[in-house]
């Protein structure tokens, strides 16, 4: 499996919105994403390369496996 990388925001979002999640607010440069029957929201801060550490905790966070995650980035 490949390893998580560093992306740029706008691709990470993509990858989230095709696992069902919406965009449920703006806060400064931080995109609040929820998904009915997650608990908590996924952040997403808007840095040119979000780092993998962020990533990780954000794929914690969803629910989603890294299978999931390297699936829905095509």
């Amino acid at each position: 499996m490949p390893k998580i990388v560093p992306l740029h925001w706008r691709k990470l979002l993509k990858i989230f919105l095709n696992a069902g999640f919406k965009v449920f607010r703006e806060e400064g440069d931080h995109l609040i994403l929820v998904k009915q029957g997650v608990l908590r929201p996924v952040v997403i801060p808007k840095y040119s390369e979000v780092p993998v550490f962020i990533i990780k905790n954000n794929i914690r966070t969803s629910g989603l496996s890294r299978e999931d995650y390297f699936n829905f980035m095509q």
